[in-house]
């Protein structure tokens, strides 16, 4: 019997459609599109097919979790997702920046809380160095706004991570916007999502 790689996670379905809802809008119409901590890979190749023909790049660093998105790919047989690559936000420069590969859009879903700050950190600098002028790099996930959580099932989320990890957590939305600031990515929109997330949207100056 042949191992069947994929892995789930139930919040995706949840999410996939309110998050397309808002790429569909932001996303430049030409160029790739690179995701940036891809996990299962559900998202991508659920997203993937919506953006044909510009191809959609997923990426992790974890080798289990980069089986699970190709074998994702392989049972979808989605042609616009190419293999999963290996990439990891805090290295100085990216694999993927020696290909021609075209990349005017970075998408990172649920990594900035589930990582220590200096991701957040490498993930602005990578952009900063990747995109074009006007490329858009999309964030999405729970977040802090004046310091303040906005629920208090954003609190317990909170708390809950700091347990796995005490480097992980929700962020200041307000610190995220001056790391991308700081990197010539200016923000241009936030949106509401469902269970108090927010998709948050930067433009490359």
């Amino acid at each position: 019997m042949v191992k069947d790689a994929r892995q789930f996670a139930p919040a995706t379905e949840r999410n996939r459609d309110p998050i397309l809802k808002v790429l569909q809008e932001v996303l430049p119409s030409t160029g790739n599109i690179l995701e940036i901590a891809s996990g299962t890979g559900e998202h991508a190749v659920y997203f993937a097919p919506h953006f044909a023909p510009r191809q959609w790049l997923p990426s992790d660093p974890n080798p289990m979790l980069r089986e699970s998105i190709n074998a994702w790919q392989q049972y979808y047989q989605v042609d616009n997702m190419s293999p999963a690559l290996t990439l990891e936000v805090c290295e100085p420069v990216w694999d993927v920046e020696t290909e021609n590969r075209a990349i005017t859009a970075i998408i990172c879903i649920n990594m900035i809380h589930i990582s220590p700050p200096q991701a957040s950190l490498g993930l602005m600098a990578g952009a900063g160095r990747i995109l074009p002028s006007g490329g858009i790099l999309y964030l999405y996930g729970a977040y802090k706004q004046e310091g303040k959580h906005t629920s208090p099932s954003n609190e317990d989320f909170d708390r809950f991570l700091k347990q796995q990890n005490p480097d992980w957590g929700v962020r200041d939305l307000e610190e995220v916007v001056i790391q991308a600031k700081n990197q010539g990515l200016n923000l241009i929109k936030t949106v509401q999502m469902p269970a108090n997330n927010l998709s948050v949207v930067f433009q490359r100056q």
